[in-house]
């Protein structure tokens, strides 16, 4: 009598969906000093301010530690009250009063720089595309708000292959508060062990997704380092990667 050994298919992979954050994730950073600074000095322009470009930077960077301080710790806040006090600090820095008409116009300024320069990563829209075709859902989970997110989820055509995104303004929760992280999970309709949560920061992304008992993979981009961070104790990651075609055989994608 002869035996055959049963051999089982081959394990499925355990997620259901892929969470993203935003920028320095999906989108890159690797440009974002040069029309940064170009926007900086047209707020100097705008202050009537003529000083070095050195000067202006630091004055700026300073300004935005000093206001990042202020906010990093809290479970919520709006990114446009962030901004308007960076730019407050900024101008005072500089020597000026900064008045409700130049914090308009610089959050105004800022917003459409962040709109017409962010690139999406080389790999993006086809990573998720063949993400998606695998039957994983796609949602952005982005510390910016609303005015910042949608525009650029439009602009960019990530709208064509995401299936939702939440901003922190609309969920009313910043990472890596729990909070933020639930709101996206319920609007998926999955649990935190079906997550792959992917973003640039250890802090806000990293901690928070395992936080919550997501899988986290860090993207990591040579010569750019995520903002608002407080310097919290960090979680290593599950994984990795450089480019986020990496993603697809962690996922069990093709």
């Amino acid at each position: 009598m002869t035996s055959c050994a049963t051999v089982s298919p081959p394990a499925r992979h355990a997620f259901r969906a892929v969470f993203f954050d935003l920028g320095g994730t999906l989108f890159s950073y690797r440009d974002v000093g040069r029309w940064t600074l170009g926007a900086l000095q047209g707020m100097a322009q705008q202050l009537g301010v003529e000083a070095p470009v050195r000067e202006i930077g630091m004055a700026y960077r300073a300004a935005s530690a000093e206001a990042n301080e202020r906010y990093v710790s809290r479970p919520f806040y709006l990114h446009r009250d962030l901004f308007r006090d960076t730019f407050a600090g900024f101008a005072t820095r500089l020597g000026r009063t900064p008045t409700p008409e130049f914090l308009d116009w610089a959050e105004a300024a800022l917003r459409g720089a962040l709109v017409e320069n962010m690139v999406l990563r080389d790999d993006c829209l086809e990573t998720l595309a063949r993400l998606r075709e695998a039957g994983l859902s796609l949602s952005i989970v982005s510390n910016i708000d609303d005015d910042h997110l949608i525009p650029m989820v439009e602009g960019s055509g990530l709208a064509e292959v995401l299936d939702h995104w939440t901003s922190s303004e609309e969920a009313r929760s910043c990472k890596p508060d729990p909070g933020f992280f639930r709101v996206a999970l319920e609007k998926a309709g999955v649990s935190p062990e079906q997550v792959l949560f992917v973003g640039d920061s250890p802090e806000h992304d990293i901690a928070g997704a395992k936080g919550v008992g997501m899988t986290a993979a860090l993207i990591v981009e040579e010569g750019s380092a995520p903002p608002f961070q407080s310097g919290r104790e960090r979680l290593a990651p599950d994984h990795e990667i450089r480019a986020l075609a990496e993603l697809l055989p962690i996922v069990g994608a093709r």
